[in-house]
């Protein structure tokens, strides 16, 4: 039995109850890094599916988590310290965790986090931002790399894929939908995810946007059959063609590194806001980051409205058609005869 109670509620403005310390805790409770950041991660994942979207507390780089020390502490500092930091995203009115750090030590560079905190993202600059190391999410990615360098196949990533149960979303699928295309594509085209018709059909953008797609890539004379490699942020279908959540785009991170490191393309087209988010790790919306080249691991990638925008507002189309102009030209002078093959 704890030596003290909760602190009323009464008369705080409907504040939580917090147990406060007695004598009896002689020690603060020793956690470990890893404790740490399974609890944050956790946090963080509750969070993106409470609210649907990357809340801003949790869109900056993870704190470095440290092993605590353990240090004996008197019952007035454990009363006045012991009490944890919570981000303010779940309503704490006297301490928010601050995440300037990086992981694996060190912490964020002043440029970088007056840049945070001023609202810009390295894209900004034309550059894709560094990804760190030390997260759930890297998992996947540095399997992308670790297997692109092994030699690993096309075909056995897209075995991986169809077994793949990393997040939810293999628990609602009908197929998974790796890609489709060339295997020395001119382009790599990045979508979003699978809808209805490409989760009964195991195939990417074969619905109405893809049809559209399969025009608009037409038009500047790319096609999957010939010069074009098309995949996905995830491999699954979201139910009710939802946005990716950020726990899902990092699953399949890994696999479409492996898809870019394995495929080699000359360029990027990313195809919509949630594609170019994720590739870039920026939270700018697509109207900021379209018709711009950006650097991806040395790949010229542009961005441009998803197909489905198209067809829900077709005033965005004349704007598509000078994005998909300003990639040709791009693409011309990497392959100067490549519309004539």
């Amino acid at each position: 039995m704890p030596d003290r109670i909760p602190r009323s509620m009464s008369g705080s403005g409907g504040r939580r109850a917090v147990l406060e310390p007695g004598p009896l805790m002689r020690y603060n409770r020793i956690m470990t890094a890893q404790e740490k950041a399974d609890i944050y991660n956790l946090l963080k994942k509750a969070a993106c599916h409470a609210q649907g979207f990357m809340p801003r507390e949790f869109a900056c780089e993870p704190p470095a988590f440290m092993d605590d020390a353990e240090t004996e502490v008197t019952e007035n500092d454990a009363t006045t310290d012991a009490r944890p930091e919570i981000p303010a995203a779940y309503g704490a009115d006297e301490r928010t965790l601050a995440i300037n750090s990086v992981p694996d030590g060190g912490s964020r560079p002043a440029n970088e986090r007056s840049e945070a905190q001023n609202g810009h993202s390295p894209a900004d600059s034309g550059q894709a931002p560094e990804r760190s190391a030390g997260s759930g999410a890297e998992d996947y990615r540095t399997f992308g790399q670790k297997n692109a360098r092994s030699g690993i196949t096309l075909d056995e990533i897209c075995e991986r894929i169809r077994s793949c149960s990393n997040c939810v979303l293999g628990t609602t699928r009908i197929n998974t939908v790796p890609g489709e295309g060339v295997e020395n594509p001119l382009v790599l085209v990045i979508g979003e995810g699978p809808g209805e018709d490409e989760d009964k059909t195991g195939r990417p953008f074969v619905g109405r946007a893809g049809q559209l797609l399969d025009k608009m890539l037409a038009a500047i004379q790319l096609d999957r059959n010939r010069n074009c490699y098309i995949a996905n942020i995830v491999k699954c279908r979201p139910p009710h063609n939802r946005t990716p959540m950020p726990d899902e785009a990092s699953a399949c991170a890994g696999f479409l590194q492996a898809q870019i490191h394995i495929l080699r393309p000359k360029m990027i087209l990313a195809m919509g806001r949630t594609a170019v988010q994720n590739l870039l790790h920026t939270e700018q919306g697509i109207n900021a980051l379209r018709g711009k080249f950006f650097d991806l691991d040395g790949i010229p990638l542009l961005a441009t409205y998803h197909p489905s925008a198209l067809l829900r507002n077709e005033t965005l189309k004349r704007p598509a058609w000078e994005d998909l102009k300003t990639f040709k030209a791009r693409l011309k002078e990497l392959s100067p005869d490549y519309d004539k093959i």
